[in-house]
């Protein structure tokens, strides 16, 4: 399958055969999983996908000429829906928990994940997340506390998510060869985490919190409640701190009680 890539659809196709065992090795694929590959492109990762035999096989691809070559590819092994991952409902699949596979574009990237995890619905859709970010991406999501890359993106992906980095690769894999080099990323869902009324409040108390990294907490934590003190003072909250040195747990405590104002 020849394509030429589109710039506009941030499109790097995964050409290291290598690379890609490793990848799928990740999921340990059988005959009664359900898998989700999202922007297949040529389907180099979708064929060592089929090579493992599971169930049934989705694609979401935005590129229309790509979805169309894919389906005449691969007829009836994989269902192929050309959609934009962003506004696609992973539940209308099935009713089964499925693997996500995704080499996502590194402009949304970080979109796609979050609008995964802050979506009840796609939550409970996955059994596991096999995820290619940009690897300075990936170093914010598994950043941890008083780290320097820690911070939103930190707080929202390890919620209610259990993550581990699995190994970089390199640019010189892809094709076309960006300038960045990428990282593997799985995810799998918690059994215990503190749990929302509305999982965006997560995001609306980190964005408030994070708006400004060097400045200390009393400013944002004045925005939220006020004069009540009563929370961080149940929280032994130090509003002195800055927020890249406020815990994972008691930012979700934070939210928590920012719902049940």
């Amino acid at each position: 399958m020849t394509i030429k890539p589109k710039k506009s659809l941030g499109q790097n196709f995964l050409v290291d055969l290598n690379i890609i065992k490793k990848i799928v090795d990740l999921a340990n694929l059988n005959s009664n999983d359900h898998v989700l590959e999202v922007g297949p492109g040529t389907g180099n990762l979708t064929n060592e996908i089929l090579n493992r035999n599971p169930k049934k096989v989705w694609v979401v691809e935005k590129d229309k000429n790509l979805s169309i070559k894919l389906s005449e590819k691969y007829k009836n092994k994989i269902k192929v829906n050309n959609s934009d991952i962003l506004t696609f409902d992973e539940n209308k699949l099935c009713k089964e928990k499925i693997v996500i596979f995704g080499n996502l574009p590194y402009n949304i990237s970080t979109q796609i994940l979050v609008k995964w995890i802050l979506s009840n619905n796609s939550f409970h859709s996955y059994k596991k997340l096999i995820l290619m970010f940009q690897k300075d991406v990936a170093e914010r999501i598994i950043s941890k506390v008083n780290e320097k890359n820690f911070g939103r993106l930190s707080v929202i992906s390890n919620w209610r998510l259990n993550i581990t980095k699995h190994f970089d690769v390199s640019a010189s894999c892809f094709l076309p060869k960006p300038k960045v080099e990428s990282s593997i990323l799985s995810f799998s869902p918690k059994y215990k985490y503190i749990k929302f009324k509305n999982p965006k409040s997560l995001e609306h108390v980190t964005r408030i919190f994070f708006s400004n990294k060097r400045k200390m907490i009393n400013k944002a934590y004045r925005s939220i409640f006020g004069v009540n003190y009563s929370v961080s003072d149940n929280l032994k909250l130090d509003l002195k701190k800055r927020p890249g040195n406020i815990s994972l747990d008691d930012y979700y405590k934070i939210t928590k009680n920012y719902e049940n104002l």
